[in-house]
């Protein structure tokens, strides 16, 4: 904890003098373990950014002989590279999903620095390919973003009607709500940060944070998770963000550490249920509530 916190006072003290977005950003170069770990088949595909960055991201296939169902757009959180969040996606081919994963610029095999406003362009390049991928077309298409993925997915889509039109529903799973306040909390939790939380999370950029564009992602169904436990990013971040979003929407509370929603099968099948039929799904979903043990239809 006290090395964590160390490093958290370098990055800002870094922006400070840089202007930098970049404590945003963990990334993690090279990737430990590959898909076949997990007994999944999968490509390696490489994508361009406008600005010429060479990408990675692994194209995981349905599962040979299951009907496909839909794509998704996986978008993982700050840290490390595509090998740290497979977790999240790995069940999925086996369901009839195919799944893009994508490394933002600076992550795993990726090419180029993470930073803002540039990672757009990754986002962009990623749905660029599903655009024209021959196994994409004719299937719905889906986002899956998780923490920080959630955010960057929130703003891109608000800021591209046309690539927004595209998506059948999107899913959010322990996505911070303001990229300064998520900084605060996390400043407010040792004594040595405490007195110090306010004046160095406004070197926090918070300009694209999801809370300010969630509400602009008008008739796209969006299904809220967030953790009860989450001690990274509050609870309290999946709930503004419902608040603040249009229906259809619906929230689920779960248990459990950060972004680690997808570990428990009750929370696999309320996912599927919802890409199934996005909008049935939210319509028979009750308000938000302060419980954490609700179970999916």
């Amino acid at each position: 904890m006290a090395s964590s916190l160390r490093a958290l006072i370098l990055m800002l003290a870094g922006c400070w003098l840089a202007g930098c977005s970049s404590l945003l950003f963990y990334p993690e170069p090279g990737l430990p373990i590959t898909p076949e770990r997990a007994a999944l088949q999968y490509r390696d595909v490489e994508l361009h950014a406008a600005d010429g960055t060479r990408l990675h991201a692994w194209w995981l296939p349905a599962k040979s002989g299951v009907r496909v169902k839909g794509t998704v757009l996986h978008l993982h959180g700050n840290g490390g590279n595509l090998a740290w969040h497979l977790g999240g996606v790995y069940w999925l081919p086996e369901q009839g999903y195919q799944v893009l994963m994508l490394d933002y610029r600076g992550y795993g095999l990726s090419a180029g620095k993470p930073r803002l406003p540039e990672v757009y362009q990754d986002i962009d390049a990623a749905f660029a390919w599903l655009e024209q991928a021959p196994q994409v077309q004719g299937a719905p298409l889906f986002v899956l973003g998780q923490s920080l993925g959630g955010a960057l997915a929130v703003h891109y889509l608000a800021q591209h009607p046309e690539r927004l039109s595209a998506v059948r529903a999107m899913a959010l799973d322990g996505v911070p709500a303001s990229y300064r306040g998520v900084a605060r909390h996390a400043l407010s939790r040792s004594w040595l940060t405490w007195p110090l939380q306010i004046p160095l999370s406004w070197l926090v950029p918070d300009a694209d944070s999801a809370i300010g564009s969630i509400e602009r992602l008008e008739g796209l169904p969006l299904l809220i998770y967030h953790s009860v436990d989450d001690t990274i990013v509050p609870l309290s971040n999946g709930r503004r963000l419902y608040q603040a979003s249009r229906p259809p929407h619906a929230f689920q509370a779960t248990r459990g550490q950060h972004v680690q929603t997808f570990a428990e099968p009750v929370w696999r099948q309320s996912l599927l249920a919802f890409f199934s039929a996005p909008q049935a799904f939210v319509d028979h979903q009750v308000p938000a509530t302060e419980s954490a043990t609700e179970s999916p239809p």
